[in-house]
């Protein structure tokens, strides 16, 4: 069984070659106009990579694809997760993008959604370098 605290903590390590590369990309910065910095928009972007940057729901995204569609029962259960555990992290997902509902009947299953996967990873990609 998971066992996953509420809130998770992330750490970024940076060498000192790569903390020099941004020292320097920001000292040729011309200091003549005022910094804009959008920070509702930076802090959706954390939700975004925040939601994807967790084992569990990389498992469950997993698990999504390889299924093609779940309900949160099956995930659940395959998981051996409690439902609440599950639901809380599949709402994480669906928020960010990561997965689609589809309605069939009384049943709600949760299927990838690729487009913002891909987008994401290439996104990424640009702010590596």
């Amino acid at each position: 069984m998971y066992n996953y605290h509420q809130r998770d903590i992330y750490h970024v390590q940076l060498s000192h070659k790569d903390l020099c590369l941004i020292n320097s990309k920001y000292n040729r910065m011309e200091a003549t106009t005022e910094l804009e910095i959008n920070i509702l928009e930076l802090r959706k972007a954390a939700l975004i990579f925040r939601a994807i940057n967790h084992k569990l729901r990389q498992d469950m995204l997993k698990l999504i694809h390889k299924s093609g569609k779940i309900t949160v029962t099956e995930l659940y259960r395959k998981m051996n997760l409690e439902q609440s555990v599950a639901s809380q992290h599949l709402a994480i997902l669906r928020t960010a993008g990561f997965v689609e509902t589809e309605r069939e009947r009384r049943f709600v299953f949760y299927k990838v959604n690729y487009k913002t996967l891909e987008f994401v990873e290439e996104q990424s990609k640009k702010l590596i370098g």
